[in-house]
C-alpha cells in the first residue's frame, strides 16, 4: 500500500523534486513509501555552463529553485526511505551529485541507502532492470526488504 517512486537520470531528478515538495500547500498528503533514485541530476547549476543550457536558457535562480540538493526538507516521521544508486562508470559529475545528495538527505534526517553499482554505466544501470537477478530489479520487486 502506498506509492514507490523510481527514476533514472532526469527521472531521478523529478522523483527527488517530488520528495522535496511541500504537499500541504496543495492540500494533499501523498502516501510515498519509498524512492529509488538512479544516477540522478540533483544539482542543476553545472548545467548552466554547458551546451545543454543553450536550449534550456535556465537562469541561476531557476537552477537553484529546481535543484533537489538545495531544497531538502527535514525528515518527518512519515518521510520515506530513499535508495540513491549510481553506476561505477557514470561520469564523475553524476557520481559526485549522487554521493552528495545522499549525504545531504541523511544530514536532514532521512533514511538513505547509497548503492554504487559495479560494472555498469549510465545507460545499462537502468537497462539491466529486465534481468531478474539484477539488484535494482529485486529492489523494485521487494522495496521494503532492501531500502
Amino acid at each position: 500500500r502506498g506509492v514507490y517512486l523510481c527514476g533514472h537520470s532526469a527521472g531521478a531528478h523529478l522523483a527527488a523534486m517530488t520528495l522535496a515538495t511541500d504537499w500541504t500547500e496543495y492540500g494533499v498528503t501523498p502516501d510515498i513509501k519509498g524512492a529509488v533514485l538512479v544516477s540522478g541530476v540533483y544539482d542543476l547549476e553545472p548545467i548552466l555552463h554547458t551546451y545543454v543550457n543553450d536550449a534550456l536558457k535556465m537562469s541561476q535562480e531557476v537552477a537553484q529553485r529546481n535543484s533537489p540538493m538545495l531544497c531538502i526538507p527535514p525528515a518527518v516521521p512519515t518521510s520515506c526511505e530513499v535508495l540513491v544508486a549510481v553506476a561505477q562508470h557514470d561520469s564523475p559529475e553524476f557520481r559526485r551529485q549522487s554521493q552528495e545528495y545522499g549525504q545531504a538527505l541523511r544530514a536532514a534526517g532521512w533514511s538513505v541507502s547509497l548503492l554504487d553499482l559495479a560494472g555498469v554505466d549510465h545507460f545499462d544501470i537502468i537497462e539491466k532492470l529486465s534481468e531478474d537477478s539484477y539488484v535494482l530489479t529485486q529492489v523494485e520487486e521487494e522495496p521494503l526488504s532492501i531500502l
